[in-house]
């Protein structure tokens, strides 16, 4: 985003578990500009809430039912009370509609436990103009980086909450600092029994011929919303999309794969650490068109 960019649009949103306590409105546009949150919101001390982050193209979002049920589980699996996700999805339309009109738009939907002792969770909804995602999704470099979890890490230790889309994303972020120090642009998780997973803020879909697979919920990974639209598409397409465990050298030797999200929509890889990949613009400017809202 640049200077000249048009401002970010912030949506307050005290009613998303509930009518709020002093009986005001369920959500109100607020100052972007100015500080909102308390120092003692426990996303500030212990980055203990939940997240989605929903695109928007020319105005028009996507998936953003499928996302906010995902926050619902999320929110489920740290025990948090469950959200109103008509207000939130209300809340979101608020948000683009106070937006200057851009091509892309990142809108973040944002909840935590609120302050400390309070019980009342806080949420928020951010608005801004969408990175340039345009050297990704032309093809990247991806490191492999170890997660030190195994697989079956989600069904015998829930409580490393494997799978929710939580604010604790410092392991995410220095995973992709690691990257770059090795020349990569972005990560792909292995898991400690040798299989692959998913990237930090991406979920991984690879193609072996006319089948395409992602990684099983199952390991521990996201429930990608992006590769839900894709599979919905492929079947229409006749092909078909299927979850299966994969290793690095399942990846390295396929017919291409892409890591996929909501804002950068699909970016092929073109390497996985040294093992260069086949890449098809083609196809993956089709996907783009799909997770976009516009196929």
């Amino acid at each position: 985003m640049t200077s000249t960019s048009p401002a970010p649009v912030l949506v307050l949103v005290p009613g998303a578990t509930g009518a709020p306590v002093d009986g005001g409105a369920l959500f109100h546009l607020a100052d972007a500009t100015v500080p909102q949150l308390s120092v003692t919101d426990l996303v500030a001390t212990r980055g203990d809430g939940v997240f989605e982050t929903i695109g928007a193209f020319d105005g028009a979002p996507v998936n953003v039912g499928p996302h906010l049920a995902r926050l619902a589980r999320s929110a489920a699996q740290i025990e948090l009370p469950v959200p109103d996700v008509q207000v939130i999805a209300e809340a979101v339309d608020a948000a683009i509609a106070a937006h200057a009109p851009v091509a892309e738009l990142s809108v973040r939907v944002m909840l935590t436990r609120g302050i400390e002792g309070d019980g009342v969770p806080t949420c928020w909804i951010h608005a801004r103009v969408s990175d340039d995602w345009s050297p990704y999704r032309s093809g990247m470099k991806v490191a492999v980086l170890d997660r030190g979890l195994p697989t079956t890490a989600a069904e015998t230790s829930p409580w490393l909450l494997q799978g929710a889309k939580t604010l604790s994303y410092a392991v995410n972020m220095a995973a992709v600092r690691e990257a770059k120090r090795r020349g990569a642009a972005d990560v792909l998780f292995r898991a400690s029994d040798g299989y692959v997973l998913e990237g930090p803020t991406s979920t991984l879909l690879v193609r072996r011929g006319d089948e395409f697979l992602t990684t099983p919920v199952s390991a521990g990974v996201l429930a990608g919303t992006s590769v839900a639209s894709l599979f919905t598409w492929l079947e229409k397409e006749g092909l078909q999309g299927r979850e299966e465990l994969m290793t690095v050298e399942d990846v390295a030797g396929s017919d291409g794969a892409w890591l996929l999200s909501s804002t950068r929509l699909a970016a092929p890889i073109t390497h996985l650490d040294d093992a260069e990949l086949p890449v098809d613009h083609e196809l993956t400017a089709r996907f783009e068109k799909v997770l976009a809202g516009q196929a």
